[in-house]
């Protein structure tokens, strides 16, 4: 199979028919063999209902449903770990994203041999509240992660080598940094692809203003993750070193000033607490980053997650 395309959704029935005629339109004119994975992210209206009466007119079309809503970087997760398709292309259920980018998007990685495309999304329709955090935001994570060539982290609509999906895990709320988690997995070919934007067709936009908070927390927990995950003695450990010898440091020089000077009053100088203090914070940092080295960064359930129901599941 050559393309496997993702689709996580929400609360969409009324876009459902419409993306997949159009996505089956496009694969049919380019003779590509493909399959369509859709994930119910525990919609509340028909769009499982949607999914079961579409998938029996088209028989490339899977689909997961969930017991509840667990987020979108969870059907992500869900969804790679039931690609077949050589090359994974993510997009929107909301008609923004064009299914006519797929032929270009699938020929940069498998032609131009990147590992993943991301898209672009240069001309926005989003209301001012999605767009200015997402400025920032990818301003920040390209300073973060040193992938300095992504205007666009956060677009859903993206392509990569089956290898990438299958090697990543995607959770919490990491969807937005994926690129940045496939550099931190060894796929460092990531390249960007200016993409159409559309304006939304039916229903309202499903982020609201926690994006600002969840986006700034999911950045420095990706960022930690990727530099200290598998070494967190060096961020805890170094900083609680440091602070333990501020404090020493100090102590020493009080110490000194009061063999010296006999009349000296050590205890009655605020640098004496702020000393002790140092040493203090120096050991529990230093403790931090030990406890850190025993404990596993990961739980055996953190990716599992109550499916209700499948449509046309593959192997």
């Amino acid at each position: 199979m050559q393309i496997s395309i993702v689709v996580p959704l929400f609360n969409e029935e009324e876009s459902l028919p419409e993306l997949m005629s159009w996505i089956d339109r496009v694969m049919r004119e380019h003779a590509f063999s493909y399959e369509v994975i859709m994930v119910d992210d525990g919609s509340k209206d028909g769009s499982w209902k949607v999914i079961e009466q579409l998938s029996s007119v088209y028989p490339t079309l899977r689909g997961v449903k969930f017991g509840r809503n667990y987020g979108k970087s969870a059907a992500l997760n869900v969804g790679f770990s039931e690609a077949e398709g050589d090359v994974v292309i993510t997009m929107d259920a909301d008609l923004q994203d064009s299914p006519d980018e797929v032929p270009e998007l699938y020929r940069l990685i498998v032609e131009d041999g990147y590992d993943l495309i991301s898209g672009w999304k240069q001309k926005r329709y989003d209301p001012i509240t999605k767009t200015v955090p997402t400025k920032l935001y990818n301003w920040a994570a390209r300073v973060a992660s040193g992938i300095d060539n992504l205007h666009d982290f956060n677009c859903g609509l993206k392509s990569y080598r089956k290898d990438v999906v299958k090697s990543v895990e995607v959770y919490g709320e990491m969807h937005r940094y994926i690129p940045i988690l496939a550099k931190r997995a060894g796929y460092d070919k990531i390249g960007e692809k200016i993409v159409q934007h559309q304006a939304r067709k039916y229903g309202t936009t499903k982020f609201g203003i926690e994006r600002f908070l969840f986006g700034l927390l999911d950045l420095l927990s990706v960022s930690f993750m990727t530099r200290f995950s598998k070494r967190p003695m060096h961020l805890f450990g170094g900083l609680g070193v440091l602070s333990f010898f501020i404090g020493f440091m100090i102590t020493v020089y009080l110490t000194i000033a009061k063999f010296a000077f006999a009349a000296y009053h050590m205890t009655e100088r605020p640098i004496f607490y702020m000393g002790l203090l140092a040493i203090v914070i120096g050991v529990q940092l230093f403790l931090a980053g030990f406890l850190a080295e025993l404990v596993s960064r990961s739980a055996s359930d953190r990716n599992a997650y109550l499916i209700s129901k499948y449509v046309n599941r593959g192997k």
